[in-house]
């Protein structure tokens, strides 16, 4: 008799972001005359940037002719944009990553959920709390989790390093010793960062106590001050202990495109055993790679044109966010993130819990937000709007959460 994986059904609920589609999508249908801002998920609204464009419809045409057509992708991408990557996100910024320590991929939402299959099952997992829930649901699938405590929302095989006002949003290094540390900077939900300086601090622990480090750098693209590390390998020792993820889709506008990658350095060893070899062997096994298509459009990123028609980009959204972050200070909210990141993490006004502000926003405002316990226990009484709408809707939205 064929039986489940009994660890899917431990999982709380449905994923977060299919929650608020559904309640969204409940209150449309009763409210078909309101018009919903939508400020909750993390998707993008501006059309690809033209170099971008040109280039897929480059890659196309070679696709229509014999003597240029692509089959299958190589295991870990195509030389010419992995080369880009090397050249434009690391030896540019003085890391020394090599072509074929980059794995291609198509997003950094698989691989972060995915990178945990070449890991021992008893592995003890620390996050950042509030966190991006991927990071936990993962691990919850794979059974390394523990019970779940659901008045307290929390795992009890699962480390949470709690990301509060009173520490910057900014995790302590754990008391007790974890095999994998997520960490996700600038970070999604708070949009907080750290300093390099923070940063080598978790590179030394981790290399001191044998933990890996599963760095998510998907927001990188958005930093604006000097002092904070777009990669994990700016550390001395990052090469030994940690494994970087990085997304096209926020800084390119790739989310429906869908294009990322993995950085493995081949020094580090786990348990005796090199962590490349086995992503090597798990990537070749499971995926067939990422479209010669997009990649081509992802080699157009790290052009003169594509740096600086994507530079404008991000600065548009990075506007959505002063204004998202001024005008709701100046109408008495409590309010941070929105300088190195986009998103805007506020907390939720007249003791409201983070649900019952969803639903006051969606009622009254017809604002769409994300709930900040959806991220995690310490995210109750918090509340994450982000800077990927529109600017007019951006604007039309803070307008109308003012008015409340």
């Amino acid at each position: 008799m064929a039986r489940v994986n009994e660890n899917y059904l431990k999982l709380p609920g449905s994923y977060l972001f299919s929650t608020i589609g559904k309640k969204v999508a409940a209150f449309q249908e009763a409210n078909p005359d309101k018009t919903i801002i939508r400020l909750g998920i993390g998707d993008v609204t501006q059309p690809l940037a033209p170099e971008i464009i040109k280039s897929l419809h480059n890659a196309v045409d070679e696709m229509g002719k014999a003597e240029t057509f692509h089959g299958y992708a190589p295991d870990l991408g195509y030389e010419f944009l992995r080369k880009a990557i090397v050249e434009n996100d690391y030896k540019a910024r003085g890391c020394e990553i090599e072509a074929d320590e980059i794995f291609v991929s198509d997003g950094a939402k698989c691989d972060s959920s995915n990178i945990q299959e070449i890991f021992a099952a008893d592995s003890k997992i620390a996050v950042c709390d509030p966190v991006y829930p991927v990071y936990v649901d993962s691990n919850v699938m794979a059974g390394r989790t523990g019970v779940y405590d659901a008045k307290a929302e929390t795992w009890s095989d699962v480390i949470y390093m709690p990301c509060l006002e009173s520490n910057g949003f900014a995790p302590e290094l754990p008391k007790e010793v974890p095999d994998l540390i997520y960490l996700c900077f600038p970070n999604n939900p708070t949009g907080a960062t750290i300093t390099k300086a923070q940063l080598q601090e978790w590179v030394d622990y981790a290399n001191k106590n044998n933990a890996v480090i599963i760095y998510d750098a998907a927001y990188e693209a958005y930093i604006s001050e000097t002092d904070v590390p777009h990669s994990i390998y700016e550390c001395e020792g990052a090469r030994t202990c940690a494994i970087e993820l990085k997304s096209f889709s926020k800084n390119a506008g790739f989310t429906g495109v869908r294009l990322g990658y993995t950085v493995i350095p081949k020094e580090l060893i786990c348990d005796g055993v090199a962590l490349h070899g086995l992503w090597a062997r798990r990537h070749g096994t499971k995926y067939n790679g990422a479209p010669y298509i997009v990649q081509r459009a992802g080699e157009a990123v790290y052009s003169e044109a594509g740096k600086a028609q994507l530079k404008d980009q991000v600065a548009y959204y990075m506007n959505n966010a002063k204004t998202i972050k001024e005008g709701l200070s100046a109408a008495g909210f409590s309010v941070s993130g929105g300088v190195n990141a986009p998103y805007i993490w506020l907390k939720t006004p007249d003791k409201m819990t983070s649900w019952e502000f969803f639903d006051y926003l969606l009622e009254n405002a017809n604002v769409v937000g994300t709930p900040g316990s959806g991220f995690g226990p310490s995210g109750e009484g918090y509340f994450r709007l982000t800077a990927f709408g529109t600017y007019e809707n951006t604007l039309a939205a803070i307008e109308r959460i003012k008015k409340l």
